[in-house]
């Protein structure tokens, strides 16, 4: 009988297990995250998950960004999307226009009751993601600014203080001639998504239009105007650099942060993002500085621009699953959430309450150079028309062109005003076929 009542005891048991596991509800995410910040990723939701039991969040990985963009254009004509989706920045303007994909964000938490406070995220960041009538329509998530990465061993064996103040682009080119000279290292400068970081961060953080209608904001009939004198300066810059062998092109992508992980370049300008993979793979001591600036120009510096990627809703989901959807959602935006991610991954922290909470911690203390990103994105007080950021539709074509017509200058096949000029030209032809059909 004893026996009896102890099998009858653990088929309850196992049947009251089997109850809870059946009723949290399944929450799709797919990401484009791998490595040291796919683990983060990977960390972030099992804590969401360890704290409740009504919802379990399983991240997904899709590859590239671009990569994850053509798994859900797929799985939507299957009818096999996703509950949520990371895409990047440049998906933005594509998903607002494409309301039958998505839900927007805010229509999630109106029918779910969950509420995300508006100050949970600078002002920047929510109106990156927001309507025409500043109603959430996707979620910050993983977002970062261009930076100035420094192997701070490799400049001391050139014999150059590492930490000699460098502001402009001419300061750089001063340390990069003296790391050449000193036979140091291969290379002085290298970069990654150099469209993103060497064009459309230097109009940002000089305030100067990079498209019309406030660079793409306030409408589908934008054009673009980045093949200005700024532009030209600085592409020309850069182009004698490669000349010289002071700036070394390694690729469209983060080809040039495995040249400064190796310890071949002195410098690296790269998303705030990076910190994690070189803190994980860099053998030597590094440090961080703001991007250099041109001190010529009225009033530069305002502040940098912000790329990365944010949660997108899929449509056509259930009651209870856009639920669980709301409540992981808040769970992001929670100070204590942002602070932590913040600090883990190199992303900015999205909101003051997520900064101060690492101020306070001694995080910035501990990680000289991390707290860098934030001050660069926050510099001006308020963000002008032109350094609000850039929001167009279908601009990973655009950022292609100019990446492509970028790497005729680094050849020395073109001259930079003729590259930039060129982009323009194609890139409005690119957004001429938005306006007419937008969609994602």
């Amino acid at each position: 009988m004893k026996f009896c009542r102890l099998r009858i005891g653990l088929l309850v048991i196992l049947l009251l297990v089997s109850v809870r596991v059946q009723a949290a509800t399944e929450i799709q995410f797919w990401h484009s995250m791998d490595g040291a910040l796919g683990e983060a990723l990977q960390q972030l939701t099992d804590a969401f998950n360890a704290a409740q039991s009504d919802y379990k969040v399983v991240p997904v990985y899709k590859g590239s960004y671009d990569e994850a963009v053509g798994a859900v254009r797929a799985a939507f004509l299957e009818g096999k999307s996703p509950h949520i989706v990371q895409i990047y920045d440049l998906g933005t303007a594509n998903l607002i226009a494409s309301k039958q994909i998505i839900k927007p964000v805010h229509e999630v938490l109106k029918e779910t009751g969950v509420h995300i406070p508006s100050d949970a995220y600078a002002p920047a960041a929510w109106s990156y993601y927001a309507d025409s009538k500043g109603r959430l329509m996707g979620l910050p998530f993983n977002v970062s600014t261009p930076v100035l990465f420094y192997n701070r061993d490799l400049l001391k064996r050139a014999g150059v203080e590492p930490d000699s103040p460098i502001t402009t682009w001419y300061d750089l080119q001063k340390v990069l001639l003296a790391v050449r000279q000193s036979g140091a290292a291969p290379c002085g400068l290298t970069t990654t998504m150099p469209s993103w970081v060497l064009l459309e961060n230097t109009l940002v953080w000089h305030s100067q239009e990079f498209a019309t209608r406030n660079n793409g904001f306030d409408g589908t009939d934008a054009r673009l105007t980045f093949n200005t004198r700024l532009a030209i300066r600085h592409i020309s810059l850069l182009s004698s650099w490669i000349k010289s062998t002071l700036f070394t092109y390694a690729g469209r992508r983060e080809e040039g942060q495995a040249l400064f992980v190796r310890g071949d370049c002195a410098f690296l300008t790269a998303s705030s993002a990076a910190y994690a993979d070189i803190r994980k793979s860099a053998g030597f001591d590094f440090g961080v500085l703001p991007m250099p600036y041109y001190d010529d120009i009225n009033n530069a510096p305002y502040n940098t621009a912000v790329g990365g990627a944010g949660i997108w809703v899929m449509a056509g989901k259930k009651p209870a699953e856009y639920k669980g959807v709301a409540k992981f959602l808040a769970y992001l935006a929670k100070p204590e959430t942002q602070a932590a991610w913040h600090q883990q991954t190199g992303y900015l922290p999205l909101s003051r309450a997520a900064y101060e909470l690492t101020k306070k911690s001694g995080f910035y203390d501990e990680h000289p150079g991390t707290e860098i990103a934030v001050q660069t994105v926050t510099h001006a007080s308020r963000p002008t028309a032109h350094s609000r950021g850039i929001r167009l539709g279908n601009y990973a074509l655009i950022r292609a062109i100019i990446e492509e017509e970028l790497e005729a200058v680094w050849a020395s096949v073109k001259s930079p005003k003729a590259a930039l000029d060129t982009a323009v030209q194609r890139g409005n032809e690119v957004l001429r076929r938005f306006e007419r059909g937008a969609n994602f």
